[in-house]
Formats: structure tokens, sequence, C-alpha cells
């Protein structure tokens, strides 16, 4: 429900960015919207910082707990944010403001519900239960991208753009109220229970991570600068890219996207049991390479909603295969005393840098005629997270 209220912006971008940016360049509009939805995402190492000190602090559940409020909360001031007509440039400044909430948000989202998951798990099922976390996303932004294609189909473009993407918003609040009730009823883990018992709770976790675990912390960026790219190109920009770059109507690609999400997200338990029977890093290579060989030729077939789909579907197997270890596999970076924070802040800084400037790269490079640029980049951090990959000792077997 969370990744719901935090996708929906990307897919709404050609209808409200007017709202926002009243110029009669198109390109111009949305590229100023994607550059608010960039922004978003360098809240999130601050809110990866706060939030995952906290959980590590005060339990993986109230961590949950507030940051799902702080998303739903956000959500429900952008349905109702008043236009660039009617209040000049502090609409803008107001859907900036609202924007950095969620990312904030987020930030503490991932490292938070990937510790309580791996905590749960048992034994020798640890990035099975982890991928739960990424089907999690993945079911969060293909029912955000589901809702838009349904609402792009069949209402009018004249709706979509002064209440349609409203409405979007409007149900990404109510359901992130949903969330936050689930939420509040779940028990902690075993594990934080085990901390709180034994008085082993940091007064200071993020400064711990910081000293005592550089090279874990490192690490975790390199294991998601490919993955966190190609995610947000793959299921939430895409639509939109392909339109500028082969002329695919939104609609026709937000369909191929949905699609290539849908496999995503379904093969990542199978991509789980793979990793807990065969290890961490051959599921981990086998995405990096087969996204470097693959990524410049699956974009290029990209002329229909049946080549999306299908360009978006063999991708989806290869990023299946990342999202499938990712959650076990940083757990198992870092102690319980500090796993939250050790996970989110990371994290939330490759998430910002490599996931948060994709989408608005992406779309520079191609209104400018220069997509092949975005290829060359996208290729060169799947090589870079390759070489991580290799090098990384096997954590299958550690203990969490």
């Amino acid at each position: 429900m969370e990744w719901f209220d935090w996708s929906v912006y990307a897919f709404f971008v050609p209808y409200f960015a007017a709202s926002f940016f009243p110029t009669d360049d198109r390109p111009a509009r949305i590229l100023s919207a994607f550059a608010i939805f960039a922004v978003g995402f360098f809240f999130r190492p601050l809110g990866a910082a706060v939030l995952g000190s906290y959980a590590d602090r005060h339990g993986r559940r109230a961590g949950m707990t507030l940051a799902i409020g702080l998303m739903a909360g956000a959500s429900a001031v952008i349905a109702v944010l008043p236009t660039f007509g009617q209040v000049g440039v502090l609409a803008p400044v107001l859907l900036t403001l609202a924007r950095c909430v969620q990312g904030f948000s987020a930030g503490g989202e991932f490292g938070t519900s990937s510790a309580f998951l791996v905590e749960n798990a048992p034994p020798g099922r640890r990035a099975w239960a982890g991928s739960w976390q990424q089907v999690s996303v993945g079911a969060g932004t293909l029912a955000a991208s589901a809702l838009a294609a349904v609402m792009f189909a069949t209402l009018p473009e004249a709706f979509l753009g002064v209440w349609g993407w409203r409405i979007a918003f409007g149900v990404g609040a109510v359901l992130g109220l949903i969330g936050l009730w689930l939420r509040m009823t779940v028990p902690d883990t075993d594990a934080f229970a085990e901390l709180r018992h034994t008085d082993r709770i940091r007064r200071r976790p993020l400064t711990t991570v910081l000293r005592e675990h550089p090279d874990a912390a490192l690490r975790v960026v390199g294991l998601v600068a490919a993955g966190t790219a190609l995610v947000q190109f793959w299921f939430v920009s895409l639509p939109l890219i392909m339109t500028l770059h082969t002329g695919v109507p939104v609609p026709a690609a937000q369909l191929g996207a949905a699609i290539g999400l849908a496999v995503f997200t379904v093969l990542q338990p199978w991509s789980g049991n793979l990793s807990d029977r065969f290890g961490r890093r051959p599921l981990l290579l086998f995405f990096a390479l087969g996204s470097a060989l693959t990524f410049v030729p699956l974009v290029s077939i990209g002329q229909s909603a049946v080549s999306v789909a299908v360009a978006a579907s063999v991708s989806a197997v290869f990023l299946a295969a990342y999202a499938g270890s990712l959650a076990a596999v940083m757990a198992e970076q870092f102690p319980p005393e500090v796993r939250t924070a050790g996970i989110s802040l990371p994290y939330g800084i490759a998430v910002a840098v490599f996931g948060g400037l994709a989408p608005l790269v992406a779309t520079a490079t191609v209104t400018a005629g220069r997509f092949w640029v975005f290829g060359v980049i996208v290729v060169a951090l799947c090589l870079v997270s390759a070489a991580v990959y290799w090098r990384m000792p096997e954590t299958r077997d550690a203990r969490v």
C-alpha cells in the first residue's frame, strides 16, 4: 500500500504536470515534474537515517507504522493541492514538499520492512521471506500501474488532467490508512525482543554503522545501484519514455509496462527459493550480466504495446533474480542491533542517486535525441554491480 502511494506520482505525470507547470512546452512540463520526482528520492537517505535509527531503537513495527502514516498523509495532501493557476508558484512548492515527505517515508520503509521479514524467516528461508518485501513493492507499483492503465483507457484526457490524478492520489491515501491499521496489529520480531531483553539496543545505531561497518554499508550501495535504476526505468518511467522514444501511445505503453511488472512480481518468491538453495552471488550475477547484455536490444524493440510488454517481461526475469535476494543479502551484512539503520541509509543513498535520477536522465536524453547515452550509463552500472557481486562474500549461511 505504501508503494502504491509512492509510484502513482510517476504514472500520472503526463496528466498533472500542466496543473503545476503551465507552459506550452510539454517536454519541459514533464521534465519539471520528474525533477520533483527526483527531489523526493533525495529525501530518502534522510528518512533512512532517521527512521532506520528509530526502528533500531524502538522496534521494527514502530518504524513501519510511522513510515506509512507519513506516506498516506502526503498522498492526501497532493490529492487536494491547488494548481498554479490558483496560487501561483506556491503550487509546485507545495507539491515538492509533499513529495519530500513521501521520500522521507520511503527511505525508512525498505530497511525496516526488510529487517522485519528476514528476522521472522524460518531457517534456510531468509531470501524467500525477504523476497516478499520486493513482492510488496512490485504489487503496490503494479496496483498503481493497473489503476493508471484503466483510467487512461476509459477516461477522457480533459478529466484526467483536472480530476483523474487527484482521484488516484486519494485512493493512495485511503489504502495507506488501511496499511497503517494492519501494521499496528502485528507483533515485533523475536530478534528485536531479544535485543531489548539483553539491553543491547544502541543509542546511536547510525553512528555505529558508519564507525564499525563502513565496508558493509558501501557494499549495499554497490548491491543496489544497477537494480534500482532498472526498476525505475522499466516499471515506472517506461510508458513515458517509450512514447517519446518510439511514439507508442501512453495507454499502450502503460499496459506493456504493467505486464512486465506483473512478471517481475510473480517471479520473486521463486527467485528467493533459488537464492536460498544456490546462494546470493549466482542470482545477482545472472541479473547484472544479463541486464548489461540485453538492455539496449530490449529498449530498441519497443515499437508497440506487445513489444513493450515483451521487452519489460524479459528484463523482469533478470530483475527478479536481483530482487529475490536483495532483502536477505542486505540484512546479512549487519548485526541485529544496527540492521535497520545499516540497510536503510546506504540503500536510501543508492536509490536517491541511481533510482531517482534514472527517469530524469532517461527523459532528458530521449528528448535531446541522445538516448544512447542513457543506455551506456545503464550498462556501466550493471558492470559495476557485477564486480561488487563477484567480490562480495557469500552470506547464505551467515547467522542472522
